[in-house]
């Protein structure tokens, strides 16, 4: 039996040294095995790096300020198309029946709706309202991006056109819920014998309402970060989330009954905290949905992640050359340009280090990016004449990238132990013979 200490070194060190590549010629069980326990540590690791309870509490303050404002929008809209009554049905069917909200939630939103027609919307009224809206799906967005590792957040025209795009898209999803429910009591009514087994026909509908929340949990993942989100990472984060999201409302009544007891404390207001907290469990399940998604697809940007922290930095130049030598090869044999993964699975390296290397030449002017019609992503060709990149010439480049003497105050005795030094390397042309003592000036 293995100990503690194996294992812990097992799942820090040992399952990322498994590559794609190498799990390829593995049995499918094996395959399947470490894929789904890499994608858990990464999504246990990421809920506490990244703090995602804490996101899913910010995002559920957000909500409540926003929700009726958004609700009013979403209602709106659908008035303009005659489906206003769906809509309301539908919203009826996704707050739990507990809560006792809908009449207050619905009020509210009627007043809000008759406030703008009244024209008091018009200045301030309606730059708060949108507003509203709008920095909610801002902050969800952030959210997502953060647990993707993305900096760059979309352009505020792509935003507003990206948001706009939700608030149509929501009524035509219950809308396609609703119709598709309809079908399904049509067929259940044309055929006698689905008629007379009553369980059919509630088990049918309930379907309908999964396939439409997995439809917009799918949608979320792959449509809300500012990145490229394959379909497989979404889709299984959608269904085990959609279907989460599902039994969450339907245990809500026994949550209900079993905080009941919260009305000796909060008399008339028991209903809030139960509210805040089945909000804050949706959020937390959406944002670890998106977590396993980024989980999902980026696998091998954690291969031998804890030993590329301890790399040399012998080795790092070694690889750095070799993935040159690589792409050198290449273009002076006419062919088509290397794409970073290629490189990293021809020559079983982790994509994460190989995108490292490759950006690193690319900053210091070695490399250039192109895009090829052949290739999905970006290739490297050389930027410079091959016959004049020297292995001197990419050390010495990788050496001075970065900034240096940006010390202030710097002392007058380290001023000259570095003017001594750049002397020496150029006189020397390596330093391997000079004493630390010589530096001194």
């Amino acid at each position: 039996m293995k100990s503690w200490r194996e294992i812990q070194e097992f799942l820090q060190y040992d399952i990322w040294r498994w590559t794609s590549k190498e799990l390829q010629g593995a049995n499918i069980i094996k395959r399947f095995g470490l894929s789904v326990l890499k994608t858990l540590i990464l999504v246990v690791r990421g809920f506490n790096s990244k703090q995602l309870n804490m996101t899913a509490n910010a995002l559920t303050y957000n909500l409540v300020f926003a929700i009726i404002p958004i609700l009013a929008m979403v209602l709106a809209i659908a008035k303009g198309f005659g489906f206003a009554e769906i809509i309301e049905t539908h919203l009826q069917q996704v707050i739990p029946d507990g809560f006792n909200m809908m009449p207050e939630v619905m009020g509210m939103i009627n007043r809000y709706l008759e406030t703008a027609q009244g024209g008091a919307f018009i200045g301030i009224g309606l730059l708060i309202l949108i507003w509203a809206v709008y920095s909610f799906f801002r902050n969800v967005e952030q959210a997502f991006n953060a647990i993707w590792d993305v900096r760059q957040s979309r352009s505020i025209i792509r935003q507003l056109t990206t948001y706009i795009a939700v608030l149509f898209l929501v009524p035509v999803l219950i809308i396609a819920s609703t119709g598709l429910t309809i079908i399904v009591h049509s067929t259940i009514e044309a055929v006698p014998l689905l008629a007379r087994m009553s369980q059919w026909h509630s088990a049918l509908v309930r379907l309908a309402q999964f396939v439409l929340v997995w439809a917009v949990f799918l949608w979320m993942y792959m449509a809300i970060p500012n990145t490229k989100v394959h379909l497989h990472s979404a889709l299984f984060p959608a269904l085990m989330m959609g279907t989460l999201f599902q039994l969450l409302q339907m245990l809500s009544m026994y949550v209900i009954v079993f905080l009941g007891r919260t009305s000796i404390v909060y008399g008339a207001f028991a209903t809030i905290p139960i509210v805040m907290m089945w909000l804050q469990w949706t959020c937390l399940l959406i944002l670890i949905g998106a977590e396993m998604s980024f989980a999902i697809q980026n696998n091998e940007q954690f291969e031998y992640e804890k030993d590329l922290e301890k790399m040399s930095r012998r080795y790092k130049d070694f690889l750095t050359l070799y993935l040159l030598h690589r792409i050198i090869a290449r273009f002076e044999n006419d062919e088509v340009p290397y794409m970073a993964t290629e490189l990293a699975h021809e020559n079983n390296l982790p994509i994460r280090l190989v995108n490292q290397l490759l950006n690193r030449l690319v900053e210091v002017g070695l490399l250039r990016t192109v895009y090829v019609e052949q290739k999905e992503d970006k290739t490297y060709q050389p930027a410079l004449d091959t016959h004049k990149i020297t292995v001197g010439m990419v050390i010495e480049r990788i050496d001075k990238q970065g900034v240096e003497e940006f010390l202030r105050g710097a002392e007058p005795d380290m001023l000259a132990f570095w003017q001594r030094f750049l002397q020496l390397k150029d006189e020397h042309n390596t330093l391997k013979n000079v004493l630390v003592t010589e530096l001194k000036s």
